[in-house]
């Protein structure tokens, strides 16, 4: 039997939703309820293999299911220590976590090399940085959103680029992403940021299709498994920011685009080149892209990761997905054939 740990940031106690403050408390419910969705689904997924035996992290906030195999962390106990102690418990450890303050990053020296069911922590390292990212790609050939300098809107294809967006260097799912139409005080919110230690990157907004791209990676190469549409909106700013647009993420709509039509052989193509240059991708892994009209699939950054893209995608494949994953980090387990035959019931019922 191979025990597996599942941690969820959000639902597992990272965060008291009791001590955030007022202004951010609905987006952290909406960040909660992603975090569930994914956690659910993962768990979900693992429990339909063959000799696998699942416990996944929760906190007091939540009612659960009788029956449901839980744990949590001690009173006192902080949560790289709580998760080091559960990863010692069990075989492998899958992580879901944001990379922002390097939570990614420590949760992986809590848990060890050696039981860590995710990307390597060269990659998490790169990616858990925008700028870093974008630097590492461009370098590479691969179209990116450099990161500017405050007063310097730098090598900005001419033409190219009329906003420009201001955001945390290492933020997830949209939060704290302001544009703004005058460079001028896309800087003067960059300096702000920046004298507040708040850690911000400063980039020309990329207009066009917003999209993500759903991999499975490992030794250097990637799987394409979904083409996924990105739902993201600009609403006014706020007293704050009354010169600008808040960025709004809404969700995400999986395997919307063909991946063996023409953009969609593009966009494997470009995930190839992405899995090469940042070494450690390994599983689950994510690419946000904005197709622009003239240039093509620009790249926004890389989640390595499980996206919230993933609740969608185990719909359809479920434990099949799951088994693939844990295949690409060389953890061998056997489906059921009943739970074969209802997930290909399942996926004939979701698919038109």
């Amino acid at each position: 039997m191979t025990k597996i740990f599942v941690y969820e940031y959000l639902t597992g106690g990272g965060i008291d939703p009791e001590l955030a403050g007022a202004g951010s408390l609905a987006d952290l419910s909406a960040l909660i309820v992603e975090g569930r969705l994914m956690r659910d689904a993962l768990v979900a997924d693992l429990r339909e293999l063959d000799g696998v035996d699942v416990t996944f992290a929760t906190s007091r906030f939540e009612t659960l299911n009788p029956g449901d195999a839980h744990c949590m962390a001690a009173p006192g106990e902080s949560m790289t220590a709580f998760v080091a102690r559960a990863a010692r418990e069990h075989d492998y450890a899958w992580i879901i976590a944001p990379e922002c303050d390097g939570l990614l990053l420590r949760f992986h020296d809590a848990v060890g090399t050696a039981r860590w069911l995710g990307c390597a922590k060269e990659a998490i390292r790169v990616t858990s940085s925008k700028s870093a990212t974008a630097a590492c790609l461009a370098a590479h050939g691969i179209a990116t959103t450099p990161a500017l300098e405050p007063g310097d809107p730098g090598e900005v294809v001419a033409g190219e680029a009329d906003r420009w967006v201001v955001k945390p260097d290492d933020g997830a799912g949209g939060l704290d992403t302001v544009v703004f139409e005058r460079f001028a005080d896309a800087c003067a919110d960059y300096d702000a940021r920046a004298a507040a230690a708040r850690n911000p990157v400063l980039q020309a907004w990329v207009d066009g299709e917003p999209l993500s791209l759903s991999l499975i990676c490992r030794d250097g190469g990637a799987e394409l498994v979904s083409i996924n549409r990105q739902q993201i909106g600009l609403s006014d700013g706020d007293a704050q920011h009354h010169n600008a647009r808040i960025v709004g993420f809404d969700g995400v709509l999986v395997d919307q685009i063909d991946r063996l039509s023409d953009q969609g052989r593009v966009l494997h193509a470009l995930a190839q080149r992405v899995a090469r240059a940042i070494p450690g991708l390994r599983g689950f892994a994510g690419i946000d892209v904005v197709w622009h009209p003239r240039r093509g699939p620009v790249v926004i950054e890389v989640n390595p990761r499980l996206t919230v893209a993933y609740a969608g995608l185990s719909a359809a494949r479920g434990g099949e997905l799951a088994c693939a994953l844990l295949d690409a980090h060389g953890v061998r387990v056997q489906r059921p054939a009943t739970a074969r035959m209802d997930a290909l019931q399942r996926a004939s019922e979701v698919r038109p």
